[in-house]
């Protein structure tokens, strides 16, 4: 599977005539191609605070996404750029540079908010990137966060959904720009996480300025608990700033060029990829299909709600995941159909190793199908297509026997009209023609109907046998077609009791090995959904820890209360996610068996 690498950026999301957000469908046919896990990583900010500038050092590239020389903004929507991951094999990078934010020139109030919502659901990491330092009026400024909730709601219930939005949320890099104080708290050197750690801390209280101050830090260290800061020098001298794509190294500054490769580096060994709740790998198709929904979901008023959402991608993606797995296996039979008639056992045992990979490819692309409506779907679409190819292998049995048995006995059933052989010592002529033509069958593919009419053909045979050896008195030629029909009876009996059998192997075997694969999947999205509960576990601690150290006892208690709440919610999905996998189990043991004893009830009458 090789990554899709682009030359330049295209644009993903823009705005249309009416003021609307809208996908570019162009930008969907580049994502539709990256069939790899993607790590998106966005950057948001305040216009003309250079976020282009750190997109294309991301990309490797001196250009690409458009940088400003102007106080105007230039990146209108948001800009895609898909690269090869340059750490992670097999992973493409999409890079995602936004529309500035704060720009006066915009009619819509919210527009800054819906960019900003944008960002966040679809991206991994988000860089915010600002200019200065990290002071009250810089997160005052973030009012976007605060808003998040407006725009991104987890369910369409009423719960409360603040512990839920880190099992969504990407990991939260804060660069800033042009930052020129010491880095110093009460005197002493502090690391630049240090640094945005103090400029989050919460003031103690409840008056209506302490609630406005804490609002903006409170969201920023419940939504991404995952935080890491880069300060960032001047990058050269003033007048050359306005043209940084231009520029040589030698002309920026060492400091600089030095924080900008640790933030490369970073990004590129710290940014996940892209997951959905309980640990759904996105791949840029996927990626691309989000867009649009959420996109749809805002321009048309809606409040995009993530589980909504992502059942509704469940669905297309289901039901791509059954298409993509009858054509692996119809495909394998189609290349086996050149070469029929063939033995049952060879048709039966391709046919057991292209369902197995028909199935592996519906439980990669598949997800949430808890009830096992779509492996269902798969299931019964082989085994349309196996008794099908069946049928077919069984016709071209037949034609080829057909035209053996017309090549072998034309000659002779003329010779016996005309009385060639009623001469003194014809019948010695017979043994040899018998004798050939017995040889001739048994070096004949054994396709599926050709056990039958190599049976067929040496009764016809024998039948002629006995007519040489009893001349005058053969039989008369309604008694031979009686005995021609009675032969062939028995002989489809016995054929059809042997496929019957062999079918019912196929079956048990298919079902075993659906079955196994089901339990492995179910079992990698329950340590999935664990690791995803820990991870949100983890991130709670932490913050418990820092409140109490801060001295916020009652809002420590109150996470402690929340962290409870959050474990006995996850045990319970766990347990319903197990409780409906069993369901599946038992619902296919249910079909295995019905289809079982249908099987045994015809093997019956043949037997």
């Amino acid at each position: 599977m090789s990554p899709v690498a682009m030359d330049k950026p295209v644009c993903l999301i823009d705005t249309a005539s009416d003021g609307k957000l809208c996908v570019q469908q162009s930008a969907l046919q580049v994502l539709e191609q990256v069939q790899q896990p993607v790590v998106v990583v966005a950057v948001v900010g305040l216009y003309r605070t250079g976020k282009s500038y750190l997109m294309n050092r991301l990309a490797g590239k001196q250009t690409g996404f458009a940088l400003g020389s102007t106080i105007e903004s230039k990146t209108k929507g948001i800009w895609m750029w898909c690269l090869p991951h340059p750490t992670k094999a097999g992973t493409t990078l999409v890079l995602l540079d936004t529309e500035g934010l704060g720009d006066v020139d915009k009619g819509d109030s919210k527009h800054d908010t819906k960019i900003f919502s944008l960002s966040v659901l679809l991206s991994s990491t988000l860089v915010l990137n600002s200019q200065g330092t990290i002071d009250n009026r810089a997160i005052e400024e973030l009012q976007y966060v605060t808003e998040l909730t407006e725009y991104i709601k987890i369910k369409s219930s009423d719960e409360d959904e603040d512990d839920e939005f880190v099992k969504f949320f990407p990991s939260f890099i804060w660069a800033v720009r042009d930052f020129t104080l010491e880095q110093k708290i009460k005197g002493k050197y502090v690391t630049e996480d240090q640094y945005l750690e103090f400029s989050l801390k919460l003031k103690p209280g409840a008056s209506r300025t302490v609630n406005e101050f804490n609002l903006p830090r409170q969201c920023i260290r419940n939504y991404f608990p995952s935080r890491k800061c880069f300060t960032f020098p001047f990058p050269t001298a003033p007048e050359n700033v306005s043209h940084l794509e231009s520029l040589d190294p030698v002309d920026l500054s060492p400091d600089f060029q030095e924080v900008t490769q640790r933030f490369c580096k970073f990004v590129f060994d710290k940014s996940e990829v892209k997951k959905l709740k309980d640990g759904y790998t996105v791949t840029g198709r996927v990626l691309g299909q989000f867009a649009k929904t959420y996109v749809d979901m805002i321009s048309s008023g809606e409040v995009p709600f993530l589980e909504n959402a992502v059942m509704a991608m469940a669905l297309i993606e289901n039901e791509a995941a059954v298409k993509e797995g009858l054509e692996v296996y119809q495909s394998g039979m189609e290349k086996l159909k050149t070469s029929f008639p063939l033995e049952l056992k060879e048709v039966s045992s391709e046919h057991q190793y292209l369902s197995r990979t028909a199935t592996q490819a519906l439980m990669k692309r598949s997800f949430k199908d808890s009830e096992g409506t779509y492996l269902k779907s798969l299931e019964e679409g082989i085994n349309k297509l196996f008794h099908g190819y069946l049928y077919q292998n069984e016709e071209a049995s037949r034609k080829r026997c057909e035209n053996i048995l017309s090549s072998l006995s034309g000659t002779m059933t003329e010779k016996l009209k005309k009385g060639s052989y009623a001469i003194p010592g014809g019948y010695s002529l017979v043994p040899t023609c018998s004798n050939t033509h017995t040889m001739w069958f048994s070096n004949e593919p054994e396709g599926l109907g050709a056990k039958l009419f190599r049976a067929v053909a040496l009764q016809e045979l024998s039948l002629i046998l006995q007519a040489l050896l009893h001349l005058p008195d053969c039989l008369l030629p309604e008694e031979r077609e009686k005995a021609v029909l009675l032969a062939q009876e028995i002989n489809t009996k016995e054929q059809k009791q042997r496929q019957l059998e062999e079918k019912m192997e196929a079956e048990r075997r298919s079902i075993e090995e659906r079955m196994r694969q089901m339990r492995e999947k179910m079992d990698e999205e329950m340590r999935l959904q664990r690791e995803e509960a820990e991870h949100a576990m983890d991130s709670k601690l932490r913050e418990q820890a820092a409140l109490l150290d801060k001295g916020f006892q009652e809002k420590a208690d109150r996470m402690s209360e929340e962290m409870e709440d959050f474990r006995r919610k996850n045990k319970n999905a766990e347990k319903e996610s197990h409780k409906l996998f069993e369901k599946m189990i038992a619902n296919m043991n249910k079909r295995h068996a019905e289809t079982m004893n249908l099987m045994k009830r015809k093997c019956s009458k043949y037997g």
